[in-house]
């Protein structure tokens, strides 16, 4: 009875070991994943600030436009 007891607690300490290096090797995935979602998000956000400054620049452009549009209407 004790010899199965040990073959027991033997598969289940195996088990165990193969669970954690699965979990381990799931960490590293997603370690990997995230280094990589936190690359595409400084992309994104530099992105995303290039072209808030280029609305910005139109903006501006624009307004001083429709100010020109409306001094020429002004003197007309």
């Amino acid at each position: 009875m004790t010899f199965e007891l040990l073959e027991k607690l033997e598969n289940k300490i195996n088990q165990a070991v193969e669970t954690i290096a699965l979990l381990q090797m799931e960490i590293e995935e997603l370690k990997e994943d995230k280094a990589n979602l936190a690359g595409k998000t400084e992309q994104l956000q530099s992105d995303n600030d290039r072209l808030n400054a280029e609305h910005q620049q139109w903006q501006e452009r624009l307004s001083a436009l429709v100010g020109k549009i409306e001094q020429a209407e002004e003197n007309a």
